[in-house]
């Protein structure tokens, strides 16, 4: 039974999942998509299924030129949802996702997925990692971790193409389940636009959907999302329809040519513009460049200018500085796990074995210090092996047997 559902009886199918042009021409050549449904293989009642949204996308006219992807959906099946975006990005027509209640698991890496990613006010989108259901031994449960493992680095791959910042940072996003609103979302670089909506549907629909499932059920539920690193610095434009600028608009507009340049143009007038600076002991009115106006024009991107000398000094320190830090942390970590074979906590066949744990996770040197002592080999005297010297050292003489007869 797909999770996301409410129960039957109170859960009603969303009749209309695609406005299919007809006939096969079109005027505008704008169509809209609807994905107002959990994603799921089997399709019908269950949700949609990528065979389903593709026979969809197979109906639209040939002259279509851009595809509105509305989305409302906790998402599902992650297989399901790579088919439906690789299938939207195969399509000729620029797709623009419109975010109008929630756009959750699988669903959120769709809308991150295509062209333009949209988001009306008060929607929201969620991440976090993948999961999966195993029976089986151990050797088992170990391949299906690493399956999980593969599958977020994947699914956060998307967002960091879209958004930028390393897979490892979304991959923390995804592992903290976080909520983005939508100006969170323009924030952390994974929307492109904030919409303004009068329709209460964009606020209301997503509670069609159980997402009981999660550790965090609801934006509510969770703390509010920091912004990833990203390549470009994203701002929220406020106003009907805001858009956050991309690199390449960026590069247009200080070359003084159209922000809808294509790249060819962008790429011949950056060209242009390198050939006026070809001789690198001038500026561009011939003026000799300086020491002073090389470190002013670095001052403005916030850099600093650093004598390549002194530079490699401060990396010599730093690598100097890493390798004691390093070495102080390994006899930190031998002195602990010592200590410990010492007291008899652990055994000393186990010695390695703690070091290496320690070295991936210190925290789990607050468990070893917790272990009772003796737990695994007792290191005080049990029992007596002495002699008392006030015994004679003949048991015949032993005021018990002296006067015993055979």
């Amino acid at each position: 039974m797909n999770p996301f559902l409410r129960s039957p009886s109170a859960f009603q199918r969303t009749p209309v999942r695609a406005e299919r042009p007809d006939p096969k021409t079109s005027a505008g050549g704008v169509v809209t998509l609807r994905l107002y449904d959990p994603l799921d293989s089997w399709g019908e009642w269950w949700g949609i299924s990528a065979k389903e949204f593709v026979a969809v996308l197979d109906e639209l006219p040939d002259d279509t030129r851009e595809i509105r992807l509305l989305i409302n959906s906790p998402g599902g099946e992650v297989w399901e949802a790579l088919a439906i975006l690789n299938a939207l990005r195969a399509h000729p027509a620029k797709v623009i996702a419109v975010v109008e209640g929630v756009a959750a698991s699988s669903a959120s890496f769709i809308a991150a997925g295509v062209d333009e990613l949209h988001m009306m006010r008060n929607a929201e989108l969620f991440v976090h990692k993948a999961w999966g259901m195993c029976m089986g031994n151990a050797d088992d449960m170990t391949k299906m971790s690493g399956y999980l493992e593969h599958e977020d680095r994947n699914i956060a791959s998307v967002y960091a193409d879209k958004a930028g910042g390393t897979v490892e940072q979304w991959l923390d996003a995804m592992a903290a389940e976080t909520w983005y609103s939508a100006d969170e979302a323009a924030a952390a670089g994974l929307a492109d636009v904030v919409l303004d909506a009068e329709s209460e549907q964009a606020q209301t629909v997503q509670n069609r959907f159980d997402l009981s499932v999660f550790n965090h059920a609801g934006r509510r539920a969770t703390a509010r999302p920091g912004p990833q690193d990203s390549s470009a610095e994203a701002e929220v434009a406020t106003g009907k329809e805001g858009a956050v600028p991309t690199l390449k608009e960026e590069i247009a507009k200080s070359l003084g040519i159209a922000e809808d340049a294509t790249d060819e143009q962008v790429l011949a007038a950056v060209n242009e513009a390198l050939e006026e600076r070809a001789d690198p002991a001038t500026g561009s009115e011939g003026a000799p460049v300086t020491t002073e106006a090389v470190t002013q024009a670095a001052a403005k991107f916030g850099l600093t200018v650093v004598d390549s000398a002194k530079l490699e000094q401060w990396q010599a320190d730093a690598a100097a500085g890493r390798a004691a830090l390093d070495r102080i942390e390994r006899q930190d970590r031998e002195r602990v796990v010592d200590e410990a074979v010492a007291k008899g906590k652990i055994p000393p066949a186990n010695r390695e074995h703690w070091l290496n744990l320690l070295a991936a996770d210190p925290a789990a040197k607050d468990t070893l210090n917790a272990l009772p002592d003796e737990l695994a080999a007792p290191i005080t005297e049990i029992g007596y092996s002495g002699v008392d010297p006030a015994q004679p050292s003949n048991v015949a003489d032993h005021a018990t047997y002296k006067n015993w007869s055979l």
